[in-house]
């Protein structure tokens, strides 16, 4: 990773924000006319896998006395965990159809989500789910870190410490050496309205030696959260200006789809030494609320 440093372009804002979201989930109608029933206690009790703990959800595997076991459990286990007896491979398909007519909370229960779904929805949602863990927003793939929103800059301020943190909601971010060669990622914090921004400028060259430069701010938060902000990136130099504005991705979506989606500030080379000075590239970054 590059060097950034960082320059402050006015004082620290004192304003601060939370977002907090609920959701509802209608019913959805099954063949007949019938709507699925909602997962009770007693009922959370017959579809607990005895090794991970996670709802046991079709194909369900049993034993042959007839305990339950995860079909991801099951390619792990020799015995039934629960009596210790032979484990074939005998799928329980009176559990399968009960569990075909029930309503499952999301596995991000614990963590607070409200959702309830049936079968054909749960893992579809649990992949987009604002509760689901954070992983380190960080570009690249080297860091492998996830844990809980609150956990995020604990982890940023322990194991990234070479990233630049500065307060206000108006800073120059500044890239050095853009003219190095190869890939390579410049990284800084922004701290303001109560909120933890990442800035990312990405260098990429493509195997015809074409170079291309890629700005995006992210929330550390989730997408609800994001919906209360707007970003401006800005260069400026030699009589010359180029303006980017947008809402700040979540750090659940990350960078890489910031750039596949083309929802970024994006440039070449040859734009970027129009804007340089001695290598190094200021971006005028600016967070606003967003009422």
């Amino acid at each position: 990773m590059a060097q950034v440093i960082g320059h402050k372009r006015r004082g620290i804002s004192s304003g601060e924000t939370s977002a907090s979201s609920s959701s509802t989930c209608q019913l959805p109608t099954l063949p007949g006319g019938t709507t699925p029933g909602t997962l009770t206690d007693e009922l959370a009790a017959l579809f607990e896998c005895p090794v991970c703990f996670e709802i046991v959800l079709p194909p369900i595997m049993q034993c042959q006395v007839g305990h339950l076991v995860c079909a991801s459990c099951r390619p792990k286990l020799s015995c039934c965990p629960t009596c210790r007896g032979t484990l074939g491979n005998i799928r329980n398909l009176a559990m399968e159809k009960v569990a075909n007519n029930l309503m499952f909370p999301c596995k991000h229960k614990s963590t607070g989500c409200r959702m309830s779904l049936g079968l054909n929805e749960k893992a579809e949602h649990e992949e987009i789910c604002e509760f689901r863990p954070y992983s380190c927003p960080c570009p690249g793939a080297s860091c492998s870190w996830q844990g809980q929103l609150d956990k995020v800059m604990v982890h940023l301020q322990h194991s990234h410490k070479n990233i630049t943190t500065l307060n206000g909601e108006d800073i120059v971010f500044l890239a050095t050496e853009i003219n190095l060669a190869g890939a390579v990622d410049w990284v800084m914090m922004q701290s303001c309205f109560g909120h933890h921004f990442m800035l990312v400028l990405e260098k990429q060259e493509k195997n015809d030696g074409h170079t291309q430069f890629f700005a995006i701010v992210q929330l550390i938060g989730s997408r609800k959260q994001a919906e209360h902000f707007a970003y401006r990136l800005e260069l400026n130099g030699n009589r010359r200006r180029l303006i980017w504005e947008a809402m700040p991705r979540s750090s659940h979506e990350g960078v890489a789809s910031a750039i596949m989606a083309s929802d970024c500030l994006a440039f070449d080379n040859s734009i970027a030494q129009h804007f340089a000075d001695n290598g190094n590239l200021g971006i005028n970054v600016t967070i606003s609320l967003v009422c």
